[in-house]
């Protein structure tokens, strides 16, 4: 049966982002049990995730090309079958390059969900509800971010593996409610590949696509290295146990989660539909709260640890709410597929380059406080570009 209830369809790209996020922060909650299982460096833990993000760097055009062409429900099945695929890869690895292999199954898997689930938003919500829309799926993300965060402590239980086997099984009863959208493209004309492409290259030349694309890579760079490294830090610099760093992990992705929902609705009222400052501020305030994680330590220095989680999470890990109206708003509806894709090329970029840097960083100083610091250079960067050249639409 066709899903035709806004609160159907929305529950249902939420959980998409659930499951697509479970599997990769549950590789960054666990990773200090896989890099020991897997005698891995802080670099190869960082390429981990960067093998993910190249994925997603390769996917994120097509995929958006792939939403407009086929539909939401049809293009989230396959976003599903590669999810399956790459959780159970990373289940079966043995050393460094399963693993690898596994992040970038699953990076091309979520490289088709956040252009779906973004065209669903755009095509069901009218603009004065849609970021708040884009707010409330997009909290699939820190809440798969939570049940990851979970991982962190189930681990000291059960394997690793074997979770990753479990994640399998739920990705394939989120793929199955996923046939109740494919229908409600049916209506829509197929336009012919050629015409496809052509759309994409068009949409590549708009200001404010080219602009976001840009940003995105500090930025995400910014929150990749944040995820990626915050249990690492947790042990390391604040001295806490494996379990309490899966906790502050959690806290962090539920504050991501209030974020995500907070900032759509204040920009949805308050703001009267404006995206852009609110973006600007939240990035800004990022660099600041990044640059501060240096001076995290043992002792009383946990509490400001956990502090610092928390408010990282509602601004670094809650930016892309806002980011992507931003992008899907600045070019026709039938467009939006190839504008996301343009935006989270930029993203999976950032997520590429960013932990690798992070770990190369500390790597050679020998201190964690030096990746903070590089990481909120880049990230205030991205936030000047925007800040002085991004222009929004009249919203109508």
């Amino acid at each position: 049966m066709l899903a035709t209830h806004w609160g159907t369809r929305i529950g249902i790209l939420t959980l998409a982002h659930v499951v697509g996020t479970l599997p990769i922060v549950s590789v960054m909650a666990m990773a200090p049990v896989i890099q020991q299982d897997l005698g891995l460096s802080v670099t190869q833990v960082g390429l981990l995730v960067s093998g993910y993000y190249m994925a997603q760097t390769i996917g994120a055009v097509p995929a958006g090309g792939l939403a407009d062409r086929i539909g939401v429900g049809s293009a989230l099945l396959v976003a599903h079958g590669l999810l399956i695929a790459g959780a159970l890869i990373f289940s079966q690895a043995n050393a460094f390059a399963g693993a690898v292999a596994g992040t970038i199954v699953m990076g091309f898997g979520y490289s088709i969900v956040n252009p779906s689930t973004a065209k669903g938003i755009l095509t069901w919500f009218s603009a004065r509800r849609r970021a708040t829309a884009m707010g409330v799926k997009q909290t699939g993300v820190p809440i798969g971010g939570v049940l990851a965060a979970a991982n962190g402590a189930l681990v000291t239980l059960f394997s690793w593996q074997s979770i990753f086997v479990a994640m399998a099984c739920v990705i394939v009863v989120s793929g199955l409610l996923c046939l109740l959208l494919v229908e409600a493209q049916h209506h829509t004309a197929h336009k012919s590949i050629a015409a496809t492409v052509r759309q994409m290259l068009q949409v590549g030349r708009i200001t404010n696509i080219r602009v976001l694309f840009l940003a995105n890579i500090p930025w995400n760079m910014g929150q990749a290295n944040f995820f990626s490294y915050l249990t690492i830090f947790m042990r390391e610099a604040a001295g806490t146990s494996q379990p309490v760093a899966g906790l502050v992990l959690g806290l962090a992705q539920i504050s991501s989660a209030l974020g995500r929902i907070g900032w759509g609705v204040v920009s949805d009222t308050l703001f009267r539909g404006a995206r852009k400052w609110i973006t600007v501020g939240l990035c800004g305030a990022s660099a600041v709260l990044m640059l501060a994680m240096a001076a995290v330590e043992p002792g009383v220095g946990l509490w400001l640890g956990i502090a610092l989680a928390f408010g990282l999470g509602v601004s670094i890990a809650s930016y892309p709410t806002l980011a992507q109206t931003l992008a899907v708003e600045s070019v026709e509806p039938g467009q939006s597929g190839a504008a996301l894709g343009y935006s989270l090329m930029g993203t999976s970029i950032g997520g590429v380059v960013g932990p690798p840097i992070f770990g190369a960083v500390v790597d050679y100083t020998g201190d964690l406080a030096d990746g903070w610091i590089t990481t909120a250079i880049f990230v205030a960067l991205g936030t000047a570009l925007v800040a002085m050249t991004v222009r929004e639409r009249s919203r109508g």
